[in-house]
């Protein structure tokens, strides 16, 4: 009778404990978010996405930043990137503010609207 007791109550913290733990997992994942830059300096950049969300990320020592455009003014440093460019920042949800782990730059997007 004991050893189902302490079988039951195993099980009954492992099956609670579970849960918590993988949340915790899951929150360090990346998260990603495209957009224009619309400010950027030396300690953070706001880059909004054109659907009404605007979205600050500072910068850490470690923020990689990779060029997708494949044109030859490539951009490899925070310092290289300039309003207006459009920009994939790769963050986690549990930064409190958002930093900016990795910076891909996108080739330019057509506004909507725009005639040609």
């Amino acid at each position: 009778m004991r050893r189902l007791a302490r079988w039951i109550t195993l099980t009954a913290a492992v099956s609670f404990l579970l849960p918590v733990a993988t949340v915790s997992v899951a929150s360090a994942q990346y998260r990603e978010f495209t957009g224009k830059v619309d400010k950027i300096n030396d300690e953070k950049m706001i880059i909004d996405n054109r659907m009404g969300d605007k979205v600050t990320f500072e910068r850490l020592d470690e923020t990689k930043v990779d060029d997708t455009t494949g044109d030859d003014d490539k951009k490899e440093k925070w310092r290289d990137l300039k309003q207006d460019d459009w920009v994939t920042v790769k963050w986690k949800m549990m930064d409190k503010p958002r930093k900016a782990y990795e910076v891909i730059v996108l080739p330019e997007k057509e506004e909507a609207g725009e005639d040609m």
